[in-house]
């Protein structure tokens, strides 16, 4: 299954109710779950982003529904990546002519 990268930024109304954080991590797990991901890690961070989190889903589509879903209560904003293992890579680097 894919690996997503999620970089998420707060947004003033996140900010504003950021001791409901807790509640809202427990809807975006079940979020991911319910499109048959898993999340794997999160971690709060200082600089440009608030939080990271790494998420395993089925598909690129699934990945898409789950960040709207999580994106409709308004308190973040995020940036995704799609994420490679370092010996996934190297295969492919191995293929190169």
């Amino acid at each position: 299954m894919p690996i997503f990268v999620i970089l998420g930024s707060l947004t003033e109304k996140g900010i504003v109710g950021i001791k409901e954080a807790a509640k809202r991590q427990k809807q975006a797990e079940e979020i991911i779950k319910s499109v048959g991901g898993k999340l794997l890690g999160l971690y709060y961070t200082m600089g440009k982003y608030d939080w990271v989190s790494i998420v395993e889903g089925p598909s690129v589509e699934a990945a898409m529904k789950a960040l709207f879903m999580f994106g409709k209560g308004g308190t973040n904003r995020t940036e995704t990546m799609i994420a490679i293992s370092a010996a996934e890579a190297v295969k492919i680097i191995g293929e190169l002519p």
